[in-house]
């Protein structure tokens, strides 16, 4: 299957961020390998779900090598109309010079779980940087869920990923964001350069809902404070765009699951009341996934009314 445009998604101003944090861009430089713009170097994946019959399938695809998806599959009996997508990366990471974009639509009354097939490793950059734009459009009555794995960042590396989410009234996004200070089994910690990233939910008429930037740079001691990393070694966000159930009810909700974790978390209700948002600072990955997941199937059991899935086993 694929998509239309082909052509237009190769040039250079649809997978390059109109806006590079400078922190990021500073870095810029020519690649002593592969320069930026070849082949191997751009992944875009480009994604259309639709609901057909009784189920949502998967109706455009566009895919650019590194980046390829594995076929949708439903391997939950709680919902069975609802695919699951693996994105994948034959890179095994991200390396300077990369320029990443992944695009998803979710049409009206479709519905879509979005994940990686494994964490996402910013490899060390002694040359320029790299950047992800994840574009997320969701049609009325839609439901998405974009859960990527977590993010590591290797010493040295300078990442930007701006993700654009564009929600209709009468849908749901969820969107998780999981980032690590470092290779923390090798005793690392902020070691990397730079590490941004930039999440904006706009409506159907580009009106902007909310954002919320992070910025994280060592050198400028941009690491700490209770509402990025602070000392920890692990945050977790997870944004909940929605008017299925009032914008308390859901805050109310992750709150009480996350209350008994023992970690610093807290949920509260987005702007305009239109969803709410968690975020959970831990010091390892083991215990900031289990509050994650228990703040999502709280989400799940709200809207749903069905629990989420062991994400490990499908």
């Amino acid at each position: 299957m694929s998509g239309s445009g082909g052509t237009d998604r190769l040039s250079p101003e649809r997978y390059l961020p109109r806006w590079v944090p400078d922190a990021v861009r500073r870095h810029a430089s020519a690649v002593d390998m592969l320069p930026v713009g070849s082949p191997g170097k751009v992944g875009l994946l480009d994604l259309e779900f639709e609901r057909v019959g009784g189920r949502t399938e998967l109706t455009g695809r566009y895919q650019k090598a590194p980046l390829h998806i594995i076929r949708p599959l439903y391997p939950d009996p709680a919902v069975p109309d609802l695919p699951y997508v693996m994105l994948m990366s034959s890179g095994g990471g991200v390396l300077q010079g990369d320029r990443y974009r992944v695009d998803v639509s979710c049409g009206e009354g479709a519905s879509v779980h979005v994940t990686t097939q494994g964490a996402t490793r910013l490899y060390r950059m002694e040359q320029d940087y790299a950047t992800q734009i994840v574009g997320l459009t969701v049609g009325p009555g839609g439901y998405l869920e974009y859960l990527p794995d977590t993010t590591i960042p290797f010493g040295g590396t300078r990442f930007y990923q701006h993700v654009a989410i564009t929600a209709h009234p009468d849908s749901t996004v969820v969107v998780g964001e999981t980032m690590l200070a470092g290779r923390l089994a090798r005793g690392e910690r902020h070691a990397y350069t730079a590490l941004c990233s930039d999440v904006e939910v706009h409506d159907t008429t580009g009106r902007l809902l909310f954002a919320d930037p992070l910025h994280l740079v060592p050198e400028e001691r941009a690491v700490t404070g209770p509402a990025v990393m602070d000392d920890f070694g692990v945050l977790a966000s997870l944004y909940v765009v929605t008017t299925a159930s009032p914008a308390q009810d859901v805050a109310d909700a992750m709150h009480e699951a996350l209350a008994g974790t023992g970690l610093r978390a807290g949920a509260s209700v987005l702007p305009g009341d239109r969803g709410a948002w968690a975020r959970v600072l831990g010091e390892w990955s083991p215990e900031v996934e289990t509050a994650f997941m228990g703040a999502w199937d709280a989400v799940r059991r709200l809207l749903l009314g069905v629990p989420a899935p062991d994400r490990r086993r499908w």
